[in-house]
């Protein structure tokens, strides 16, 4: 039995990339982990390649039917809900496949271009933690975990509107926070510290790029320990997934 048996979370944007880094580790640490994809086909798939501890689900995290349907079937294969992983997200090369190489100015990008980054990564994020929260709060218990970006990124020429999603959903998560203060669901941002491998860099700056890619599965150890007891009453923390370890240590040191 791993550390989480028994934990049942919910993984948004599940099936590749961070999603998939973090729902593998959940479920190899013990959990029931349901992953989510706007295509059904690709959730159930990943879902079984993550492992038996896995479900897949189909969610679109901008429609707000969507959303209260999926956490209906969620709460239903799960029995009950312990974390929430808002993680969903689309990223530059969805308005730019050249966003490195040549820098899109801000008025060059579509405005269907723009919502729909927005709404997946904002929006979504909303949507999901408004359906998921009032739940846990009427169970007594529950923990959230808002995946955000480095404020590198949220500032960086050419990455509108990709930027501007990271720290509306880090405003988003701060805010989530103070509401949730005092209650007892917790909420925490966790980050990746870097640029990662999961297929957003644009294809001509991979070789370049590659040796200081972040491997995803650097988000494990975090989420796991998020998810579990040893982080009962954390909240309103900034953790960056690269630095975890001594982020940890140095807990720990204040806590003795």
């Amino acid at each position: 039995m791993g550390p989480l048996s028994g934990t049942r979370v919910l993984v948004t944007g599940g099936t590749s990339g961070l999603g998939r880094a973090m729902a593998a580790a959940l479920v190899q640490a013990g959990a029931r982990v349901v992953l989510t994809s706007r295509d059904r086909e690709r959730a159930e798939t990943a879902a079984a390649e993550v492992g038996p501890g896995a479900l897949g689900l189909e969610l679109d995290v901008r429609d707000a039917n969507s959303v209260s349907a999926a956490i209906d079937s969620a709460y239903g294969l799960l029995e009950g809900l312990d974390v929430l992983v808002n993680n969903a997200g689309i990223g530059m090369r969805t308005v730019n496949p050249r966003f490195m190489t040549k820098p899109q100015p801000f008025w060059e990008v579509t405005p269907a271009g723009f919502r729909d980054v927005l709404e997946t990564k904002a929006t979504g994020t909303f949507l999901v933690a408004r359906a998921v929260v009032p739940r846990m709060l009427s169970d007594g218990a529950g923990r959230m975990v808002t995946i955000s970006m480095s404020e590198q990124t949220m500032t960086r020429r050419g990455f509108i509107p990709y930027g501007p999603s990271g720290s509306a959903v880090e405003a988003l998560a701060r805010v989530m926070s103070a509401d949730l203060a005092d209650t007892p669901v917790t909420a925490n941002i966790l980050l990746p510290g870097g640029a990662t491998a999961t297929g957003m860099i644009p294809d001509e700056m991979i070789d370049e790029l590659q040796p200081n890619l972040l491997d995803p599965a650097v988000m494990g150890p975090p989420i796991v320990w998020l998810a579990s007891p040893d982080a009962a009453g954390v909240h309103d923390q900034r953790i960056v997934a690269r630095d975890f370890g001594d982020w940890l240590a140095t807990r720990e040191e204040k806590n003795l």
